[in-house]
């Protein structure tokens, strides 16, 4: 079996393909998801989770309810322009998975059980958040964290200046940059890179055994990338990226870092990070210094990704 993974989502589409991404890896095994609120409400995420988990075979996975809202206190916004209405594309999960989960400290004992267990974060921070807030003792255990989150020095996806992660729940962001350590951070301006095209797509679906990448990332494309960023070659898959991370730490170029998040105002969820190679990055406001992933090696991606997807070799 692979390293332990924790996964905190909210399962759209690149949330799904990052869980099927695992689930035919050696090298990964997911031994818990928190289901959260942010491409979807945590209702529909926690009914996307079971759905998947029984087309994968592994309704053995425990899944636990995450957030709802932000820390801001703020109703949550919803994309179905992106993900659907239900989260996953031309899918509809049945009702009868939509079931409520309020079994958050659960994973405390999952943190717990393992000793050198790995956090996957790919939607908004405020469940692992309030863990910090919470069990400040506890998190220490943890051996890393892969988040996706940010956009350093480039334009965001929400606003001119914010990646959608961080926007979101900004609060939650800058609590889990403040206190987390050993955090491999993927930001929009790396994860964009990691595109699939139709092709990729079209091979893949020749061998797949869950029937479920084509639909959603035929959809990803067609309906969403493709109007949105004119000449797009295939969609970006962001949170399959960051998930890649814990097996391919040589896919992406790090630089190192602290990070902070603005919280408010015009420039809220901007990622703030210190790329002045002329200055010590220790020197930022006492801040944990992180790996803060700037480029990607497309090729080692594109490898991974469609000999992990397919089963053949590339």
């Amino acid at each position: 079996m692979g390293r332990k993974v924790l996964f905190f989502g909210d399962v759209g589409i690149d949330d799904t393909v990052a869980l099927i991404y695992a689930y035919l890896s050696n090298d990964i095994d997911v031994i818990g998801i928190v289901a959260c609120y942010g491409n979807v409400s945590k209702k529909q995420t926690t009914r996307n989770v079971r759905y998947l988990l029984e087309k994968i075979g592994r309704t053995d996975i425990p899944v636990m309810g995450g957030a709802e809202k932000p820390m801001t206190g703020e109703v949550p916004v919803f994309y179905p322009d992106v993900h659907g209405p239900q989260g996953l594309g031309p899918i509809s999960p049945p009702p009868a998975n939509a079931l409520a989960l309020e079994n958050f400290f659960e994973v405390i004992g999952i943190i717990e059980k393992y000793s050198d267990l790995v956090i996957v974060n790919v939607g908004r921070m405020t469940s692992l958040a309030t863990l910090f807030l919470l069990y400040p003792d506890t998190m220490k255990s943890i051996n890393s964290f892969y988040i996706m989150g940010g956009a350093f020095n480039v334009p965001g996806n929400v606003t001119p200046s914010a990646e959608a992660n961080f926007y979101a729940d900004p609060v939650a962001a800058n609590i889990v940059m403040r206190y987390a350590e050993n955090v491999f951070l993927y930001p929009l301006n790396v994860t964009q890179n990691a595109i699939v095209t139709p092709g990729m797509v079209n091979y893949i679906n020749r061998k797949d055994r869950t029937h479920l990448l084509k639909p959603l990332l035929d959809y990803y494309y067609e309906e969403f990338y493709k109007k949105k960023v004119p000449g797009i070659e295939g969609a970006p898959v962001h949170d399959a990226l960051t998930l890649m991370g814990v097996r391919e730490g040589k896919m992406c170029e790090f630089y190192r870092t602290a990070v902070a998040v603005e919280i408010s105002g015009e420039a809220r969820g901007l990622s703030i990070g210190d790329f002045r190679k002329t200055f010590d990055p220790h020197d930022f406001d006492g801040r944990p210094i992180h790996s803060v992933a700037i480029s990607l090696d497309y090729l080692s991606f594109y490898k991974s990704f469609m000999g992990t997807m397919s089963g053949d070799e590339f």
